[in-house]
Parts: C-alpha cells; structure tokens; sequence
C-alpha cells in the first residue's frame, strides 16, 4: 500500500516554526524558533555559512522524502554553539501523517556508544579503571579465554586484552553476526558476560578492528564500578545534567506520539512502514551498544558538551584533556577500521568514536580530526574540532546505516556540501 508523504523545511533564512509551522507552514523569526526549541540559533553568515548553500544541501534531503527514498528527516549544522540551520522534512508515520519534528523521538541505534563511552570515561577520570588495565580485573569470567585458530583449534590469549582494547573493538571479539544464534541479549548483561565467556575470541586481541559486543560489555563494567544500573547511570551523570530530557531506554506513554516509525524497502524500492513492538517499559538488558531512544536536539546537546570540553552551560561531563584522549586513535598499526566490507583508510578509532586520520585518504570522510559515528536506523553525526563544526541527521530506516541496502548516504552527502557553505571560517 502506498502512502502519500507530506514535507516541510526549517532554514534560517526562512525558519519555520519547530512545534507547529511544519504542519501550517508558518514562518517564524530565529528567536521564536530559539524559544520553542530552548537552543541557540544564529544566521547562518553570522557563522560563516552561506544561506543559499544550506538551502541547496536542504533541498537535495527534501527530494529524498519526495521521491520515497525517506520517510521523514531532521537535520542540523551548528557552529561556535550555535545551530545555523535546522530542518525538517516528512512525516513520522504514515498511516497518521504526523510531520516529522526537531523534538520527534527516534532509535539512535549504535548513536548509543559514544554516550556509553563518556560514561565509561566518567569513571577513567575518577581512577576506576587504566587504559592499560586487563579487562579481566573487571570482569574475571574473560581471564582464560581461548582464541579461534586458522585451523578450527583454539589457543590460549598470547596477551590479555586491556581496556584500551575493549573501548576500541578491538578486544578480539567478533562481529555482532558471530553471536547471532546465542542471542546475547536474552537475558541481562551479566548473562551475556556468561555466554561470551564460554565462548572463544575471534581474533588476537589487538590484531583486528571487529564491530561486536565491546559497549556492551562496557556498560556491564559502568554498572560494575559504579553500582548503579546503567540507565541511572547515565541519567544522573548525563542525561540529567546535560538536559537530555527526552533521551533513554524506553518511550514513557506519554511520549509515543513522538516516536518516528521505522521504514524499509520493498523488492520494487519504494518505502513502506515496518511492524514493530515500541520499547514501552524499562527493558531488561540494558544495551550500551544500541539501545538508546533520542532526539536530535537532545543528541546536539551532547555534541556540544563534547565539542566545548566536556562542558555545557555550567555542567561539567568530562575534563577537556579526556574529550581530546576519546579522539586520539588506540588501534595498533596496521589495524583498518572495516565496517561494512572494504578497509577505511584514513580512518582511526578512539573511545567509542571512529577518527578521521588523514582526509585526503579518507573517502567521503570529514576533515583530519574530526570524530564520528552513525546508528543502524540511519542517525548520524560528526564534529569537527578545527572548524568548531557540528552535522546531525536523524531518519529512521532498517539498515540505514549500511551504504549497500539502498537508503541515501546522508552523512557523506552533507560533507563536500558543508565545507562548501562555509565560505568564511574566520567568523
């Protein structure tokens, strides 16, 4: 069945209203829109940017929702902290045709890790755990684990896999499709420790980069040193001081109205809406890998915490000397990153961030420095330091993420786009 799709932009040169403009088309002034979202808006040449430019890229994600590549998308480019373009284009269901909005609540999947990670990083700073600490200290069912051999055999660890190793996939544990007929999230996180550790390592640690079980396992250890469950972990620590306010593992009743569908491909490639049980009550396994529910606006103010130092609006996270260790590269030389097929060269990984290394080598990547990551229904993001530079887009399709299964490589689409837009980086 098909559905007829409705779409609406935000742009600061013509901002439409986040609450209600995109469903009246209605237009508003920058301070109303910053009243209604509770966030800092600019004029896009106060930053550097030129409107026409981020219109064009604007234009490019709302023919993508015209011609039934996406269900809905919001999309944002901030500077200096303050947001100079925010967009929003389709709708969150399409059985209901509610317009999708700046505050719509979606999975952000894998979008979870870099929050996992600045839990994990909490708890560096206060001397819980050392980088080069064995994972066993923490979790001693992983002491004597056994490696795959080439020939079907196993064969003990050669050397302990650390800490460092676990922030970084590269602990020797394989990719998440390994675990697939062990169902490592049937229980709760101490009965995935159990499972994983009756089971071999993929690889060596050190000697491989594999997109596995690792935040999980390190939302296992926050809970561990901490004491708290994971979600009040990071609510306290957070969610709550950042004022993540729609940001967690559920969508309370009150909520759902906001939740955005998530979508697929049909054999002919045109989009329908797929069935699903929403994530209603506090779930039992608590996944530090992908099973947060956010916002883009909420997800903008990590970012920011991020990009000023682990800070925001008073609110101290992290120290500024711990966001900078999070990007700085950890694999071993000769380790690729390697997501979905062929290596990335150019492209390193820190604490729960892939690092753009080098730029010239790094297809369709940011600039050198920059840190990023995207979640499996298609959210992104990335943030360049040099530039002071924030990209956020939020659409919810199965796969989404994965450049082979049809859905538009928004992320990539946007780079050459805004680095083209920013006309003047001396403002």
């Amino acid at each position: 069945m098909k559905h007829t799709r409705l779409a609406c932009g935000v742009a600061m040169a013509a901002l439409l209203a986040v609450t209600t403009a995109c469903a009246t088309n209605e237009t508003a002034t920058p301070a109303s829109v910053e009243t209604s979202t509770g966030l800092p808006m600019a004029a896009p040449e106060t930053l550097g940017f030129s409107s026409e430019k981020l219109a064009a890229l604007d234009a490019q994600y709302a023919q993508m929702v015209e011609d039934g590549k996406l269900a809905g998308i919001v999309w944002l480019a901030s500077r200096h902290g303050k947001i100079a373009t925010l967009n929003t284009h389709g709708v969150l269901n399409y059985e209901t045709q509610a317009p999708i909005q700046a505050d719509s609540i979606f999975r952000i999947a894998s979008m979870t890790k870099p929050i996992a990670g600045v839990a994990m990083m909490q708890l560096w700073e206060d001397g819980k755990w050392k980088l080069d600490d064995p994972v066993s200290k923490y979790i001693p069912e992983f002491a004597d684990l056994q490696v795959k051999t080439s020939d079907g055999g196993t064969e003990p660890m050669k050397t302990p896999m650390t800490m460092a190793q676990l922030m970084s996939h590269s602990a020797g544990f394989g990719v998440s499709a390994v675990y697939s007929d062990v169902n490592l999230g049937e229980t709760d996180l101490q009965g995935m420790i159990d499972k994983l550790a009756a089971l071999p390592l993929e690889t060596q640690p050190g000697t491989a980069w594999d997109y596995g079980p690792v935040v999980n396992i390190q939302g296992y250890i926050v809970e561990k040193l901490s004491g708290q469950s994971l979600d009040d972990y990071m609510q306290e620590n957070i969610f709550g001081p950042l004022g993540m306010d729609d940001t967690g593992f559920y969508v309370p009743a009150e909520k759902q109205s906001r939740v955005t569908r998530i979508y697929d491909y049909a054999e002919d490639g045109s989009l329908f809406m797929m069935d699903e049980r929403l994530q209603n009550e506090p779930p039992q396994f608590l996944s530090g890998s992908g099973g947060l529910f956010s916002t883009p606006l909420d997800y903008w103010k990590f970012t920011q915490m991020l990009q000023k130092g682990g800070e925001l609006n008073g609110n101290r996270i992290i120290k500024a000397s711990t966001v900078e260790k999070m990007r700085e590269n950890v694999l071993n030389e000769g380790v690729p990153v390697d997501l979905y097929g062929p290596d990335m060269p150019g492209i390193g990984f820190g604490m729960d961030f892939a690092v753009v290394m080098d730029e010239d080598i790094a297809d369709g990547q940011q600039r050198t420095g920059s840190y990023y990551w995207g979640g499996f229904f298609g959210t992104s993001f990335w943030i360049d330091p040099v530039d002071d530079l924030v990209f956020i887009a939020f659409i919810q399709n199965n796969n989404g993420s994965n450049p082979y299964r049809g859905t538009p490589p928004i992320r990539t689409i946007a780079t050459d786009a805004l680095y083209e837009a920013l006309e003047d980086r001396t403002k």
